[in-house]
């Protein structure tokens, strides 16, 4: 029986490594994405405490040296926020950057499945045809034989 040996064997192996480098790489800036956005609600979260602590400053006995270093607090705070933002927004290019080299060397790994399906399929008709020849000559011989 003829064995089935795909001839693009090493490009399909190939396409499966590159799909499992997309994978890692896709996934570490998933992760990188998710590391900045907490790090931005944390963020967040510091500069509300700081609002609501510089709001009940002003309601309360006024102190200025107290109320001058909460409003520096509160720009501070604005300025990480800020910051954050702009990294939050790279890791997210990266993160869809990395999906969409994910998605296309999926797209290339599928089609050179379908070509290997293709190829064991017409593989298989050419056995089933080589066989009928083969009984098709058998049955010829012996007919003929007798």
């Amino acid at each position: 029986m003829a064995k089935f040996v795909y001839r693009m064997q090493n490009i399909l192996d190939i396409k499966q490594k590159l799909e499992s480098q997309a994978k890692i790489t896709y996934g570490l800036a998933a992760q990188r994405f998710a590391e900045e956005q907490q790090k931005l609600q944390e963020l967040m979260i510091r500069r509300m405490r700081y609002e609501k602590a510089l709001r009940q400053m002003m309601e309360g006995p006024l102190n200025l040296k107290e109320i001058h270093n909460a409003k520096s607090d509160v720009t501070m705070i604005k300025t990480l926020v800020r910051a954050q933002t702009i990294k939050t927004r790279r890791a997210e290019a990266q993160m869809n950057d990395a999906r969409r080299a994910l998605n296309e060397v999926m797209q290339e790994r599928k089609i050179q499945e379908k070509l290997k399906e293709k190829a064991f399929e017409e593989f298989k008709r050419e056995i089933a045809a080589q066989e009928a020849k083969e009984i098709d000559e058998l049955v010829s011989y012996t007919y003929n034989g007798n």
